[in-house]
C-alpha cells in the first residue's frame, strides 16, 4: 500500500473524525453554558431591578397617599391661621442686655439702624404704608417664597431622608409599645404602617393602611420643618470678654442663666465666677462643690465628699434646693441646700449613686426632682429613679466615646453629646427593658473629638459647640444643622480677625425658651447670639 492510500485509510481517519466531533460538541456545550450564564445574569438583573421598581412604586404610592392626607389637612386647617411662622423676621436693632457693646453686622456703613414695621416699606427715605390699598407687597411675598425654597432646596436630600425617617418611625398610640415591619407593608398602594405589637397579626391590609393614615406623623414633621426653616442665620447682638486678651487662662468652661433669664454667669479655668444674682453653685478640679451668695461674693456652703474632680452640677428646676454633682470618682451625689445650712455650711450628701466609670454630666428632668440622668466615660447614659437608686431604670447605649453632656428636651426625651462627633436623641418612654441600644436619631455636622464643647436646649432647638470654633443649631426633628456661626479670632496687637485652628467653642447656653443664646470659646470670647 502506497503512502497516499495509507493516509486516506479509515484506520487513521476515524480517530480524527471522532476528535473533531468531540471538539465541536465541547465548543457547543461551552456556548450553551455561556448563554445560560448570561441568561442567569440577566434574570438576576431583572429580579433586582424589579424589586427596586416595586420598592420605588411603593414609596411613590405612600408619598401620594401622604400628599392626599396633607391636602385634606390643609383644607381642614383653612381659617385657623398659618402653621409656620414668617420666615423673614423683623430685625430688632437693640439688645435686651444693658451696658453691652452692641454690634450690627448688617449696617456697618451708617453706624445706625432704622427699624421697619411689618407692612411698611421705605420709599425715598420716607415711610409709606402699603396696606393703604388693602394689598400686601407682591415683592415681599415673592422674597419669602424664594427664601424658603432656597433653604429647602439646599437641604433637600437631608430633609428627604428626615421625612422617610419620621415616616417609618413607629408612632405611639396610647401607652402600648409599637413595632415596625422589617419590610414595607403594602395594601396594593404601598402605604407604610406602624401598628401595635399586640394586634400586628390580626390587621388586614386595609386596616393597616387605615392605621398608617391615622398615624399622626404630619404634625410633628410639619412643626419640625417650620422651625427648621424659620430662621436664616445667627446674628451677634453683643460681644464680651472673660478676661484680658493676653491672659492664656481664659477658657470658659461653663455658662448659665438665672431662672428668670435676666443675668448669666461664666466660669473658667482662671478660677473666677462672673456675676449672676442671688445664689449659684460651682465645682472644681479638687472635687469641691460650693454654693455662693454672689451679692456678697461669699461661699455659703461647701461639699467636700467627692474624692476627685467634679465635672458637672445641676439644680433641679422642680425643687431648687436639690443639687446633683458628678465626679471622676465614679459617684453622683445628691445634696439638699436646706440640709447644708443646718450643718453649719458644711454640706452632707443625702444620697450617692456609685458607678464604675467617671461621671461627666448630670441632669434633672425639667419638671421632676425624683429622676436623674447622667453620662459617663464608659460611653453610656444612665437614667435613675432617685426613690430607688440601687439600679438604673434604663441604660442607653449608642455612643462609642465619652458622653460629655445630657440635656432633657422634655420630660421623656433627652439629647446626649459625646466626643464621638454626634448628638443622639433618646425617647425614655420606649424603655421597656433595662437597656436601650438604639437612639431615635443621631445628629451630625459639628466636630467634637476631644473637648467639652457645650450643649443646651430650648423649645426643640439644640445648640452645641464645635472644635472648628463654630456654634451649631439643630432642631430635634432633623439630623443636620439648621444654622451655624463661626467665631473669629481678634489679634490683640493688630485688632484684625484671624482664624486660629486651635480654638474651639467651650460652652453654650440658651436664654430660657427664646431665640437668644450665649456662646463662649477657648480664649474667653463670649458672644450673645440671636436666631433671625
Amino acid at each position: 500500500m502506497c503512502c497516499s492510500e495509507l493516509l486516506q485509510s479509515e484506520f487513521l481517519n476515524e480517530p480524527r473524525d471522532d476528535l473533531e466531533e468531540r471538539e465541536a460538541a465541547i465548543e457547543l456545550r461551552e456556548k450553551i453554558e455561556e448563554q445560560e450564564l448570561l441568561l442567569e445574569f440577566l434574570l438576576l438583573v431583572k429580579q433586582r431591578k424589579q424589586e427596586a421598581a416595586d420598592k420605588l412604586q411603593n414609596t411613590v404610592s405612600f408619598v401620594c397617599s401622604d400628599i392626599e392626607e396633607v391636602v385634606k389637612h390643609k383644607t381642614s386647617s383653612k381659617g385657623k391661621g398659618s402653621s409656620c411662622p414668617d420666615l423673614v423676621k423683623e430685625d430688632h436693632s437693640t439688645s435686651s442686655f444693658p451696658s453691652m457693646n452692641i454690634t450690627d453686622d448688617d449696617d456697618s456703613a451708617s453706624g445706625s439702624r432704622k427699624r421697619f414695621r411689618p407692612g411698611v416699606q421705605i420709599h425715598n427715605g420716607e415711610e409709606c404704608d402699603d396696606n393703604l390699598d388693602g394689598q400686601k407687597s407682591d415683592t415681599e411675598n415673592q422674597d419669602s417664597i424664594l427664601l424658603r425654597s432656597s433653604r429647602l432646596m439646599n437641604n433637600f436630600k437631608k430633609l428627604e431622608s428626615a421625612y422617610f425617617l419620621t415616616r417609618w418611625r413607629p408612632i405611639k398610640h396610647s401607652a402600648k409599645p409599637l413595632t415596625r415591619h422589617s419590610s414595607i407593608s403594602s395594601d396594593g398602594r404601598g402605604s407604610i404602617v406602624a401598628t401595635e405589637r399586640s394586634s400586628v397579626n390580626n390587621l388586614t391590609s386595609k386596616e393597616q393602611h387605615s392605621e398608617g393614615r391615622r398615624s399622626g406623623w404630619i404634625e410633628p414633621f410639619l412643626e419640625g420643618l417650620c422651625k427648621y426653616l424659620s430662621y436664616s442665620k445667627l446674628k451677634v447682638k453683643a460681644d464680651l470678654k472673660q478676661a484680658d486678651l493676653l491672659n492664656s487662662s481664659n477658657l470658659v468652661c461653663s455658662l448659665s442663666f438665672d431662672r428668670d433669664g435676666e443675668f448669666f454667669a461664666t466660669a473658667g479655668v482662671n478660677k473666677k465666677i462672673n456675676y449672676i444674682k442671688s445664689q449659684i453653685a460651682s465645682s472644681n478640679f479638687e472635687g469641691v462643690v460650693q454654693v455662693w451668695d454672689v451679692t456678697r461674693s461669699q461661699v455659703l456652703m461647701e461639699m467636700k465628699e467627692h474624692e476627685k474632680r467634679v465635672w458637672s452640677i445641676d439644680f433641679s428646676s422642680a425643687d431648687p434646693t436639690m443639687l446633683a454633682s458628678g465626679s471622676d470618682d465614679g459617684c453622683v451625689k445628691l445634696w439638699s441646700i436646706n440640709q447644708a445650712i443646718l450643718f453649719l455650711h458644711l454640706g452632707t450628701s443625702i444620697g450617692t449613686i456609685k458607678t464604675k466609670a467617671n461621671v461627666c454630666c448630670v441632669q434633672f428632668p425639667l419638671e421632676s426632682c425624683r429622676s436623674l440622668a447622667f453620662g459617663s466615660a464608659d460611653h453610656k447614659i444612665y437614667y435613675y429613679d432617685l426613690r430607688n437608686s440601687k439600679a438604673p431604670l434604663c441604660t442607653l447605649n449608642g455612643h462609642n466615646k465619652t458622653v460629655s453632656y445630657v440635656k432633657f428636651i422634655d420630660s421623656m426625651n433627652l439629647v446626649s453629646a459625646s466626643t464621638d462627633n454626634t448628638l443622639k436623641l433618646w425617647d425614655l418612654s420606649t424603655c421597656t427593658s433595662r437597656v436601650v441600644d438604639t437612639p431615635v436619631m443621631s445628629l451630625t455636622g459639628h466636630m467634637n473629638v476631644k473637648n467639652f464643647v457645650g450643649l443646651s436646649v430650648s423649645d426643640g432647638y439644640i445648640a452645641t459647640g464645635s472644635e472648628t470654633n463654630e456654634v451649631f443649631i439643630y432642631h430635634k426633628a432633623f439630623p443636620m444643622p439648621a444654622l451655624s456661626y463661626k467665631f473669629q479670632t481678634t489679634d490683640p496687637l493688630s485688632g484684625h480677625d484671624t482664624d486660629d485652628a486651635a480654638q474651639f467653642i467651650s460652652s453654650v447656653c440658651w436664654r430660657g425658651q427664646s431665640s437668644t443664646l450665649i456662646a463662649a470659646n477657648s480664649t474667653g470670647n463670649i458672644k450673645i447670639l440671636e436666631m433671625v
